[in-house]
């Protein structure tokens, strides 16, 4: 008997969230600025309620599954989708900048709809640029253009994924450290580590760094470019608002990377070598609203472990750390640094059993979780005791 995917007619709802600047330009005709902050109010207001509502999905394909599913082409026209969605979004959010009609409260909830949906088509880029047809991975390109973030494309998969839940790794953060310092190391050290691996792989080949065979500087020319084409049609005005709502998006997925390994770290063996990526090295959720609306990152522990899996094949583990909700909740924990100690720290070090020197620990917060030694005590003499 054939197994038939029990989400199939879900997964379209990833195309929702495009689609929410059309509503909030609507909106903004009749309620004025307050219009353009229903992405915002939608994505981190109601589908955290949604997700508390609809609970958990656990459920695995089976291994008899997994030929067809992976194959099945409607999964991957859903992530196509995306693009031109997320390009007229775009082209009509910048029309509504420059027309001069939204108030300093219709300003800041156009970036924010803006930087969501391009903040959220980094994870369709992400599911595409793992694959390896030369059309999807050009397709992942495209998706990051207007957040200014293609170099994504080079880090994440040759740096990341190797180096994950290690201190080597600007994209998984510590033990103690918040986001708002998280933030600045992870954006400058993925832009270096792109940077260098990309150069070392063409001068392993013989070949200049300073060439449109350069995957960093091809996904850049497309920011380029793209900003160029903007500018032509809607005037230089249109140019804050660019710079504006790619800060808005890329600071979106670094939220994410942030909460995806937060305090996790591959022990290393006898060799001095990382063990090998598992399940335990990943938070995960098995939300299912946010899972759909996602395509799936939350199952990131197999993501990590088999790159290749499409999103409609990914598996939940019960070695896994499980987060308490699902991402867009965690996104808005997140950013305030006392809650999220208090909602993680404690899950991190029941994780490792206690032992909070096998977590990834942030040098800086060391005091915070190690407890210092306990004074020796005088002897007779005035010597300390052994």
């Amino acid at each position: 008997m054939n197994w038939v995917d029990p989400r199939r007619h879900l997964w379209p709802l990833a195309l929702v969230v495009p689609m929410l600047p059309f509503a909030g330009y609507l909106l903004s005709r009749v309620a004025g600025d307050v219009g353009w902050w229903v992405t915002p109010v939608a994505v981190f207001g109601f589908i955290p309620l949604i997700d508390v509502l609809a609970g958990l999905d656990r459920r695995n394909p089976p291994d008899t599954a997994y030929a067809a599913l992976q194959g099945d082409r409607y999964y991957r026209w859903l992530t196509y989708l995306y693009l031109p969605a997320q390009y007229a979004a775009l082209a009509v959010c910048c029309a509504v900048w420059v027309s001069g009609r939204p108030g300093p409260l219709g300003m800041v909830g156009l970036v924010l709809t803006t930087g969501i949906v391009n903040g959220i088509a980094i994870n369709t880029a992400h599911e595409l640029g793992h694959k390896r047809e030369s059309v999807e991975r050009w397709l992942s390109k495209i998706a990051l253009a207007p957040a200014g973030y293609g170099h994504f494309f080079v880090e994440h998969n040759r740096g990341h994924h190797v180096r994950v839940a290690t201190p080597e790794d600007p994209a998984s953060a510590r033990l103690g450290e918040t986001f708002w310092r998280f933030w600045p190391r992870t954006v400058l050290g993925s832009l270096r580590s792109a940077w260098r691996l990309e150069s070392s792989r063409l001068r392993l080949r013989r070949r200049r760094v300073l060439t449109h065979r350069n995957e960093v500087l091809n996904a850049w020319a497309m920011t380029a470019a793209l900003g160029v084409l903007l500018t032509a049609a809607f005037g230089p005005a249109v140019l804050p608002f660019l710079l504006c709502q790619a800060v808005v998006g890329f600071s979106l997925l670094e939220v994410v990377n942030y909460l995806e390994h937060y305090g996790l770290r591959r022990q290393r063996g006898p060799a001095g070598r990382y063990e090998p990526v598992d399940p335990r090295h990943s938070w995960n959720s098995d939300r299912i609203t946010t899972n759909v609306f996602l395509f799936q990152l939350q199952r990131h522990s197999d993501h990590h472990a088999n790159p290749l899996r499409r999103y409609q094949t990914l598996r939940t583990f019960e070695t896994s750390p499980q987060l308490p909700a699902g991402y867009a909740t965690m996104i808005l924990v997140a950013v305030i640094p006392p809650v999220w100690r208090a909602v993680m720290d404690h899950r991190v070090i029941s994780h490792y059993g206690g032992d909070v020197t096998r977590a990834n620990l942030d040098p800086r917060a060391t005091s915070r979780y190690v407890s210092a030694p306990p004074p020796s005590r005088p002897t007779r003499a005035g010597t300390a005791s052994a």
